[in-house]
């Protein structure tokens, strides 16, 4: 391979440049929150969506379903998507006045109309809360602020130790009784969290707490686990490698997927500070460069779900969240440096999706393939969520690696760039 090919024979230059892979990505987010359009009900709250956009039926309502359409089309605003202020607004909305328990404080899990649901206080959940609130607020809802002072006071009472600088997972809801479980996953999503509140707040803590989060999981355990992270934890943060938990929210032994989404948010940390010479490029690379390693099927493509701890496949299943967080480590990588290899995963990653995720008919991501390749219903129903797949549309066209919210194109004007 030379200067000027990639191993597949074409020529060297990243897609991330390429004015008609540009346009692409911005055609395909649009066609994403246009799909995702179909969430709210008429009553208040929002639907989940079957393959055909249609209303799946059922009346509860989860926490991370309300959060991540906030978030998502949050960044659809800032990115000129008409019509994403009804769905910010309504998300607030029902985050405020439902999901926010009056009783007790701190948000349920879920709700059935106006009845608790499940009640249960997660940080997994009140994490999300933060990362909506925080894409509210560089959106410019006026009940932002409020959202963000609430939930980072409940995350601090009841959810941050500070000994370990990581959160505790799980209350019953009157917050009586804490789980002996510590997640990986959790705290993760706590990092995306605080580094969101950081770029809408300024508020130097939360850098820092998302320092520590990072320290523990790549400085400290990812080197002693071949660049892999285990997910679970007892509560003295000592590796669980017996428990198995549930296969959607806590699924046993580690997860490429969280791995790719972990060096992204690492460079996005990194890039926050400054850019120190602290090794996190290498970090993020080693991690990235491991989870493709593990994670990549090489009979079928796609990346397969859980590895045991051994680092071989333990869930084969092919589903679209790790696929989408591998695009946006991997741009994150070459947005650092062009390297021919990470070119040729981008654009492997990304002809696989579009084979076998992408929705050209109806628009959105199917969320799972069977073993040919073709849309199956197996742990997920529907399409499920926008904020996995419309990220990883957004994240290639923004220009760093950091404050992507505030840097990004408007769409219809590189959708229509290449025409």
């Amino acid at each position: 391979m030379t200067s000027t090919t990639l191993s597949s024979g074409e020529p060297f230059g990243s897609w991330l440049d390429d004015p008609l892979h540009r346009a692409f990505l911005a055609r395909e987010a649009l066609r994403q929150f246009a799909f995702f359009r179909a969430s709210p009900r008429e009553s208040g709250g929002f639907h989940l969506l079957d393959r055909d956009g249609s209303p799946r039926g059922g009346s509860i309502e989860e926490l991370h379903t309300t959060t991540r359409l906030v978030h998502s089309y949050a960044l659809g605003k800032l990115a000129g998507v008409r019509g994403s202020e009804d769905i910010i607004d309504r998300g607030i909305s029902c985050l405020w006045r439902r999901h926010r328990d009056r009783e007790h404080g701190g948000y349920v899990w879920a709700f059935d109309g106006n009845r608790v649901h499940d009640g249960r206080k997660l940080a997994y959940g009140h994490v999300f809360v933060l990362l909506a609130a925080a894409g509210a607020r560089l959106a410019s809802h006026p009940d932002a602020e409020r959202l963000i002072v609430d939930v980072e006071t409940i995350l601090d009472r009841h959810f941050w130790e500070d000994r370990p600088g990581l959160f505790a997972d799980e209350w019953t809801r009157d917050w009586t009784s804490l789980s002996g479980y510590r997640g990986m996953n959790a705290n993760m999503h706590a990092v995306e969290a605080l580094l969101a509140a950081f770029e809408a707040t300024g508020h130097p803590r939360w850098l820092e707490r998302a320092g520590r989060i990072l320290d523990f999981f790549l400085n400290r355990i990812a080197p002693a686990e071949g660049w892999r992270v285990p997910e679970h934890y007892t509560a003295d943060w000592l590796i669980d490698r017996d428990y198995r938990g549930d296969p959607m929210f806590r699924p046993a032994g580690t997860t490429p997927g969280h791995s790719f989404e972990f060096a992204r948010l690492l460079l996005q940390y990194w890039d926050l500070r400054g850019r120190p010479a602290d090794g996190a490029p290498d970090v993020a690379r080693r991690l990235v460069e491991r989870a493709l390693a593990d994670g990549w099927d090489t009979e079928r493509g796609g990346i397969v779900y859980t590895l045991g701890h051994d680092g071989r496949p333990a869930v084969r299943a092919r589903y679209w969240w790790p696929v989408t967080e591998a695009l946006g480590a991997v741009a994150a990588l070459i947005k650092l440096q062009r390297n021919p290899a990470d070119e040729v995963w981008y654009r492997r990653l990304w002809r696989f999706a579009e084979a076998h995720f992408i929705d050209a008919e109806r628009g959105g991501w199917h969320p799972e393939i069977d073993n040919e390749g073709r849309p199956a219903e197996t742990l997920f129903r529907g399409k499920p969520d926008l904020y996995h797949s419309v990220q990883a549309a957004l994240f290639p066209l923004a220009p760093g690696l950091s404050r992507m919210a505030m840097a990004l194109p408007l769409l219809d004007s590189v959708a229509e760039a290449a025409r």
